[in-house]
C-alpha cells in the first residue's frame, strides 16, 4: 500500500516540475519571438536607413551637378565648345619631346628652303586697309576746309597769280545728330459763304492712330523702337524724353503703347497669324513671364509663347500670351479662322505638344540642339570623369557631325542663291540619307546601349533618357529635307525677348501682357525680314487709321512695304551742313 503512494506523490512532483518547465519554456517562445519581431523591425529600418542613405548620396551628386551647371552658366563661358585637348589634338604629342622637336626642326627647315613666286599686284595704302569703305546709301554733307586767300597765291614767280585747283582729298565719317523734338500743327481752315447762304465748311480732321491725345506716328514710333527693338523700359523711355524737355510720364506713354498694342494693331496682328498658319512648317517654344494682377498667385509663371514660320522674304514671327501652359491653351495657337494647322512644327520636349501632334495629326519634329544642350551639361557637372568622356563622346562623335553636314547645306545654298538658283530638296535628302542617317544609327545603338547601366536621374541618365524618349522626332528630318534639325531660329527670337525682360522684369496684367507681345510680333517680324523698325512704325501709324478693308491692311504688312521704306531720299543725298 506504501508503494502506490510514493509513486503518485513522485508522479505530481514530476508533474509539477513539467508544468513549471513547460511555463518556462513559454515565456522563453515569448521572448524569443518578441526578440525576433524587435530584430526584424531593426532589420526593416535599416533597409529603410540604407535606402535613404542611398538617395540622400543619389541627391547630394544631383545637387553638386546643380551647383556646378549654376556656376559655369554664371561664370563659365557661354559658347558650347570642346576642351583644349579637343581644341589642340597635338597636345598629347608632348610625351614625345624629342620626335615632336626634330619633325618641327625638319619642317623650318623645309620651310626656309622653299621659293615663292609672287605676281606683279597694286598695293593699297595702308591706311585704307585697316577702314571699311563707308555705304553709299548715307547721304553726303560736304564741309570744305579751304586754304585762305594768301595762301593761294604762288609767291615764287616773278608775277604772283593764284593757283589752280588741280584736285582734292576727302576724308569720310560718320555723322550723327540727335533726335530733334518739333510740334505737329494739323490745321484745318473754316470756309463761310459771306452772304450766309451756306453754314461754315471746316476741312475734315484726317484719321489718327490715337485721337484726343498729342502722340504723332513719328512719337510713337519711337517709344515702341526703345522698349521692343532696343530693350529699353517705359520709364527710361520717359526720363530720356525729358532730356529734350518733354515732359511725358511712364504712365501716359504706358497707357499709349498698350491701346497701340493691345486695340490698334490686331488686325494686322490676326493677318499675320493666318499667314503662319498657313505656312509649310512653325517653329514653336515658350518663356516665362511674371505679371502682377491676375488671378493667379502673384509668383507664379505665366508664358509667352513664340511660334515663327513663312519663307524667306515673308518670314513671320508671332507671340502670344497665356496665363498657364495647359495643352488646351497651347491647343488655341493651332487653330485659326478656317481650320485647326495642317503643316508640320518643330518643338522641344515638352510633352503637350506630343498630346497636340496627336489631336490635330500633325507631324511633329524634335530639337537635336536641347539633345546636345544636355549633353554638353552632363560633360560640365558630372563627377565620373567616365561620365564626362561619355558625354563628350555624345556630342563630338555623333552629334557634331550631323551639324557639320548641314553648314554644308546651308553653304550649298548660299553658293545656289548667289547664281540665282535655289539648292533642289533631293540633294539636300541625299546628303542626310547617305552621311547624317549612319551616324544618328550609331548615335541610337550606343544610347540603348548605356541607358540600362546609368542612374536615370544623374545628368548624364537624363540626357540619354531624353535621348531615347525623343528618338523618332529626332531623326524624322532625314525624310524631310525642307525641315531643319533643332528649334534654334525661334530660340534666338526669345532671346531678344528675354533680354528686354531683364529691364522691365514685369507686366502689370494679362491685357498689358497680350498688348506688349503684339508689339513684339511687329519689331521681330520687321526684323526677320530686314526692315528698320523705326521706319516701318511710322508709316503703319500714320496710315493705319484710314485702313478700313483687308486688302489695305495687308498692304501695310512689313514685306509689302520693304521696298517702299528702302527708297533712298534724293533731296537728302547732299545737304549743306546746319548753321552753327
Amino acid at each position: 500500500m506504501l508503494a502506490p503512494n510514493k509513486n503518485s506523490a513522485a508522479l505530481a512532483d514530476k508533474n509539477t516540475e513539467l508544468t513549471v518547465r513547460l511555463k518556462v519554456s513559454e515565456e522563453q517562445i515569448r521572448l524569443l519571438r518578441e526578440e525576433n519581431q524587435r530584430l526584424k523591425q531593426i532589420a526593416l529600418a535599416h533597409e529603410q536607413l540604407k535606402s535613404e542613405h542611398q538617395q540622400a548620396i543619389e541627391r547630394k551628386v544631383l545637387l553638386e551637378e546643380e551647383v556646378r551647371w549654376l556656376k559655369a552658366q554664371y561664370y563659365g563661358r557661354s559658347a558650347q565648345s570642346s576642351d583644349a585637348a579637343e581644341q589642340n589634338p597635338d597636345q598629347k604629342l608632348l610625351f614625345n619631346e624629342a620626335e615632336v622637336l626634330a619633325a618641327i626642326e625638319a619642317a623650318d627647315e623645309a620651310h626656309r628652303q622653299r621659293t615663292t613666286t609672287i605676281e606683279a599686284h597694286e598695293r593699297k595704302r595702308s591706311a585704307d586697309s585697316h577702314r571699311k569703305t563707308i555705304p553709299d546709301h548715307f547721304p553726303r554733307i560736304e564741309i570744305e576746309h579751304d586754304l585762305l586767300p594768301e595762301q593761294k597765291m604762288c609767291t615764287k614767280c616773278a608775277v604772283p597769280h593764284p593757283l589752280t585747283r588741280i584736285g582734292q582729298e576727302i576724308r569720310e565719317c560718320y555723322r550723327f545728330e540727335p533726335p530733334k523734338i518739333s510740334v505737329e500743327q494739323h490745321i484745318r481752315p473754316t470756309y463761310v459763304c459771306e452772304q450766309l447762304h451756306e453754314g461754315p465748311i471746316t476741312a475734315p480732321e484726317p484719321p489718327v492712330i490715337l485721337p484726343k491725345s498729342m502722340a504723332s506716328p513719328s512719337l510713337l514710333a519711337h517709344v515702341i523702337k526703345s522698349k521692343f527693338d532696343m530693350g529699353l523700359p517705359i520709364y527710361r523711355v520717359s526720363q530720356d524724353l525729358k532730356r529734350y524737355r518733354l515732359n511725358l510720364g511712364p504712365g501716359t506713354l504706358g497707357t499709349w503703347v498698350n491701346t497701340v498694342g493691345g486695340e490698334k494693331v490686331v488686325p494686322l496682328i490676326n493677318l499675320l497669324g493666318e499667314e503662319l498658319l498657313a505656312a509649310a512648317f512653325m517653329h514653336i517654344d515658350e518663356t516665362p513671364l511674371q505679371v502682377l494682377r491676375s488671378d493667379k498667385a502673384v509668383g507664379a509663371d505665366h508664358y509667352i509663347v513664340v511660334r515663327a514660320g513663312g519663307p524667306p522674304g515673308r518670314r513671320i514671327i508671332l507671340y502670344d500670351y497665356i496665363a498657364s501652359r495647359t495643352t488646351a491653351a497651347l491647343k488655341q495657337l493651332f487653330v485659326g479662322p478656317d481650320g485647326a494647322y495642317q503643316g508640320k512644327f518643330i518643338s522641344d520636349g515638352l510633352e503637350r505638344y506630343d498630346d497636340i501632334a496627336t489631336e490635330l495629326k500633325l507631324l511633329h519634329f524634335g530639337c537635336l540642339q536641347h539633345c546636345r544642350t544636355m549633353f554638353f551639361k552632363a560633360r560640365k557637372v558630372s563627377q565620373l570623369p567616365s561620365s564626362r568622356t561619355l558625354a563628350n563622346a555624345a556630342m563630338v562623335d555623333y552629334i557634331r557631325p550631323v551639324y557639320q553636314l548641314e553648314e554644308r547645306i546651308k553653304a550649298l545654298r548660299e553658293e545656289y542663291a548667289a547664281r540665282g538658283e535655289v539648292l533642289p530638296l533631293e540633294a539636300v535628302l541625299a546628303l542626310r540619307q547617305q552621311k547624317s542617317k549612319p551616324v544618328l544609327e550609331k548615335f541610337k545603338a550606343w544610347v540603348d546601349e548605356l541607358l540600362p547601366g546609368t542612374p536615370p536621374n544623374s545628368a548624364l541618365g537624363k540626357a540619354l533618357g531624353y535621348t531615347s524618349r525623343q528618338w523618332p522626332k529626332l531623326v524624322r528630318h532625314l525624310d524631310h529635307p525642307e525641315m531643319p534639325l533643332d528649334n534654334n531660329y525661334v530660340e534666338r527670337q526669345i532671346k531678344s525677348y528675354a533680354t528686354g525682360r531683364k529691364a522691365w522684369l514685369f507686366a502689370y496684367d494679362a491685357a498689358g501682357a497680350q498688348a506688349s507681345a503684339n508689339l513684339y510680333s511687329l519689331v521681330m517680324t520687321c526684323r526677320a525680314n530686314e526692315v528698320e523698325p523705326y521706319a516701318y512704325l511710322n508709316h503703319l501709324f500714320e496710315h493705319l487709321p484710314a485702313a478700313s478693308t483687308v486688302e489695305q491692311v495687308e498692304a501695310l504688312l512689313p514685306w509689302n512695304l520693304k521696298a517702299m521704306l528702302e527708297e533712298p531720299n534724293i533731296s537728302q543725298q547732299r545737304q549743306h551742313p546746319p548753321a552753327a
